[in-house]
């Protein structure tokens, strides 16, 4: 059966995450330095500690990354004397900060053009366990939805988004493909629910496990080839 609906990752699948993640946590450090000063140099250690009381109280923010950054901050800044109130006040303008900045990533050359080609012949989506926003960045009108595990309150590698976006598009699980560079979120993740699976694999690494992707590619330009040669089989 042909694909119709194509879904992808974003981090490490559009762009390289790390850089804006790291340039986003120094926007954060920078801004509660000049606006929370009782903070102080908080110890990341104490930072691992809240994250990892939350998500012991609650499994579910595990999956709610911006709501579990917004708890930790207020966390902290509350430990270092600032009121309820002002903590919480803090915790959301630091949080802006970073999600400010963490959507400062460079979309590597061949998105847009592969995206416009492809939107012109199949259904389009995203699913993602991270929390950029496609509108933030100019993507939006290729996609039909975009699921996020913030919003679901369950990421990849569980079925649950990918059934959710076989419902969107309208299709079959045979009639779709995942793209992503994760091994299990994306690749299992997708094959478990019924999909193909294609493995984004920009710097050419050994693939280690022992279920193998539908397929592998080293750049988003070759996608329209590879779809082509499978509808052609």
């Amino acid at each position: 059966m042909s694909i119709r609906l194509i879904t992808f990752d974003l981090d490490d699948t559009f762009w390289e995450a790390s850089p804006a993640i790291h340039s986003a946590e120094t926007a954060l450090r920078d801004w509660l330095g000049h606006n929370a000063p009782r903070l102080g140099e908080f110890p990341i250690e104490a930072l691992g500690a809240i994250r990892r009381m939350l998500v012991e109280r609650e499994p579910a923010l595990r999956h709610r990354i911006s709501e579990l950054r917004r708890r930790i901050l207020f966390h902290a800044l509350n430990d270092a004397g600032y009121p309820a109130h002002e903590a919480s006040e803090l915790a959301e303008q630091g949080f802006q900060v970073f999600l400010e900045a963490r959507h400062g990533v460079q979309i590597y050359p061949d998105v847009q053009p592969t995206l416009e080609f492809l939107a012109n012949h199949y259904t389009l989506g995203v699913i993602t366990n991270g929390n950029a926003d496609v509108r933030r960045l100019g993507l939006a009108d290729y996609f039909r939805f975009t699921l996020c595990a913030e919003e679901l309150g369950v990421g990849k590698p569980d079925p649950h988004p990918f059934q959710q976006a076989l419902r969107l598009g309208e299709v079959e699980a045979s009639q779709a493909v995942h793209i992503g560079d994760h091994a299990l979120d994306d690749i299992a993740g997708a094959q478990q629910a019924g999909l193909r699976a294609v493995w984004f694999n920009p710097g050419g690494i050994a693939w280690q496990h022992d279920y193998q992707p539908d397929a592998e590619i080293r750049s988003l330009a070759d996608l329209p080839k590879l779809l082509h040669g499978w509808r052609s089989s």
